[in-house]
């Protein structure tokens, strides 16, 4: 008897009827805590990754493609130079159709972006592929008449010509800082352009006719992009084959000696083919940095 009272008064002891009932759950509320900072941890973590993912991804594109179109400039430069093929309108048809090629076989293997249900217009298509003839067309033929600087130094001035035609046809508006580095871009191509030790009358009117519909073209590709979500390289595969005509029609402006030309030798030489495959992938690749 004595040994049940001593039982019973150590359960309805001061100590244990004060026990709070929620200490029972303390070892389940810590493993909460620690799972919800693990969790926060974590989520942190890819934040961070796709916060870097998403700074450097686009710089890395840039700086990727800028290598590159550096490149496929200095060997197109070299082609027309070295090589002896006078005829940047034929070598831009040559360029276009191995491009079309490399994104028949992205389409053959579901690789290449699908076109939006939102048809282009006949008209629209004409256009596109007009414009981007003729600037692509008379890039090549600037880069035959003119020094790689003062190439380069053109197809710098198309940028703000471009912010001056949106500002013009659609009132888009930049910040001021911007509108300075644009002004001071613009004033060193001009300084560039009257000390040119090379300069060429006749390079330089070409340059000013490529800089114009060059500009339209990109504003085009931007809007549409843009308004009927199409992407660059759906677009692109779209357009291509109708350039490709117009650029055919352009070929008599090329100089005389097309047909007379020892296509044979020009074939195997091996940095005209590299020319012919990075020019492709630079116009894919350009085309999908531009719209991202």
């Amino acid at each position: 008897m004595r040994r049940m009272n001593q039982i019973l008064g150590l359960f309805f002891s001061k100590d244990v009827r004060k026990q709070n009932p929620n200490d029972f759950a303390k070892p389940g509320r810590d493993l909460e805590n620690n799972q919800a900072s693990l969790f926060e941890k974590l989520h942190s973590s890819d934040s961070a990754k796709h916060e870097r993912q998403r700074i450097f991804g686009p710089l890395a594109a840039l700086a990727f493609n800028l290598v590159v179109a550096v490149g496929i400039i200095f060997l197109n430069k070299w082609v027309l130079e070295n090589v002896g093929f006078q005829f940047p309108v034929c070598l831009t048809v040559i360029h276009y159709a191995v491009s079309w090629a490399l994104m028949a076989s992205l389409k053959f293997f579901s690789i290449l972006p699908a076109s939006p249900s939102s048809e282009l217009a006949p008209l629209s298509l004409f256009t596109f592929g007009f414009v981007n003839s003729v600037s692509t067309g008379l890039a090549n033929v600037s880069l035959k008449y003119n020094s790689v600087g003062f190439y380069q130094m053109a197809k710098i001035a198309i940028t703000p010509l471009i912010v001056l035609a949106e500002f013009i046809w659609y009132k888009k508006r930049i910040a001021f800082s911007k509108v300075v580095a644009l002004t001071v871009v613009s004033v060193g191509v001009a300084v560039a352009t009257v000390t040119d030790l090379q300069f060429i009358f006749l390079g330089a009117c070409v340059a000013m006719a490529w800089i114009i519909p060059s500009a339209v073209n990109r504003i085009l590709w931007s809007n549409v992009q843009q308004q009927q979500k199409w992407t660059a390289l759906a677009l692109m595969w779209k357009t291509t084959p109708i350039t490709l005509v117009f650029l055919v029609f352009m070929i008599p402006l090329d100089p005389p000696g097309l047909l007379a030309f020892h296509w044979r030798q020009y074939i195997s030489h091996s940095h005209v083919c590299f020319s012919w495959l990075l020019a492709s992938v630079v116009k894919c690749f350009d085309t999908w940095v531009s719209s991202n």
